[in-house]
């Protein structure tokens, strides 16, 4: 049976990241190992994660709503863990030690891509792999989940990265993402496939792959083969547009792929103030959607940079009429190259709060 890492970036997220974990380690496939890279929590949460696999957070209550039964009543404890620094855990840490769940410690907030990349370099370094699972440590799993998504990679050998049906945990009939969906470069904006969905209805997965051209970040599947010949997640961004970033690089040397039956509930940004609405969205995440809209455009699609900015500048116009002055502000600099708020976002984002 192939092994497959399954790798959660913690930040400030330990509430969550315990579901997540309970949800992981009931699904049915057997050969896999948990990584928790940690962006330098201020919460404590390494503590708590640790706490709960030593079985000593007695406190920890049940969770609410319809998903309760995907992660209680809890698994088995302890769970044996190893725990290692951000340089140790890049080296493989000690090969004599193969837990079912590895802590490492990132000594700051490497965002998004930076959090990921230390988990595949513990995977690379060990060697025993064939697949990796990035999963936004904010998500439950159905039991089978893991399998669907094998299942379908194995299928065609030509795939490097597959997504699942993501399904949104507060309201489980409605979908965030069927496996990904397009990136339209003319306004710098990606389209979730099938956001708008209710219901449990059958799902039309080959014609969901010919629409994508990205798997949605909150859970990619991916080949050993895939890492070892695009590379890593590309870090410059800190925050989205990093999962497109990877797919747009593999384009025409790997396919991807979705396993509708691979079935995830996602919170969708709880811990960073997502939002799809542009006046609920938080600064952060204003900020690093807007900013990386146009790095991304300049790396890839420069020819569709006048565009992008005339949608951005719709985008100010919308916050200028709500009242954001200080959004406003923030997008101008952007467009007029302005760093030192970047700076000070970044540095503030990654000591927390």
């Amino acid at each position: 049976m192939s092994r497959v890492y399954i790798i959660l970036v913690n930040w400030n997220g330990w509430r969550d990241t315990l579901e997540s974990l309970e949800s992981l380690f009931r699904i049915d496939y057997q050969s896999f190992r948990v990584v928790v890279s940690d962006n330098d929590s201020q919460d404590g949460s390494l503590d708590y994660i640790k706490a709960w696999a030593d079985n000593r957070l007695n406190s920890f209550p049940p969770p609410s709503g319809k998903l309760g039964y995907l992660s209680w009543p809890p698994v088995a404890k302890p769970v044996a863990y190893a725990e290692y620094g951000r340089e140790e855990a890049e080296r493989g840490g000690d090969a004599d030690l193969d837990p079912p769940l590895t802590l490492i410690k990132n000594g700051r907030n490497l965002g998004f891509a930076g959090g990921n990349n230390v988990g595949l370099r513990y995977a690379i370094a060990r060697r025993d792999f064939r697949y990796v699972w990035l999963l936004n440590n904010d998500t439950v799993v159905d039991p089978f989940a893991l399998t669907r998504l094998m299942e379908r990679m194995e299928l065609q050998p030509a795939v490097g990265m597959c997504g699942s049906t993501l399904r949104l945990y507060h309201a489980p009939d409605k979908i965030q993402a069927l496996g990904g969906g397009l990136y339209c470069r003319w306004i710098g904006l990606p389209w979730h496939y099938g956001r708008f969905a209710i219901g449990r209805k059958v799902i039309n997965q080959p014609r969901a792959e010919v629409w994508m051209n990205y798997v949605e970040g909150a859970s990619m599947f991916v080949s050993r083969q895939f890492i070892e010949e695009i590379g890593l997640m590309c870090e410059d961004y800190f925050l989205y547009f990093e999962e497109t970033d990877w797919a747009i690089r593999a384009k025409g040397r790997f396919k991807i792929a979705y396993a509708s039956q691979s079935i995830v509930y996602h919170k969708v940004g709880g811990s960073i103030g997502t939002s799809s609405n542009p006046v609920r969205k938080s600064y952060l995440c204003d900020y690093f959607n807007i900013r990386n809209r146009i790095f991304f455009t300049r790396r890839f699609y420069p020819v569709a940079l006048p565009s992008v900015y005339l949608v951005i500048l719709g985008a100010l116009l919308l916050r200028l009429f709500s009242g954001k002055w200080d959004r406003v502000m923030m997008i101008l600099k952007i467009f007029f190259g302005y760093n030192d708020r970047q700076h000070k976002m970044i540095s503030a984002y990654r000591r927390g709060p």
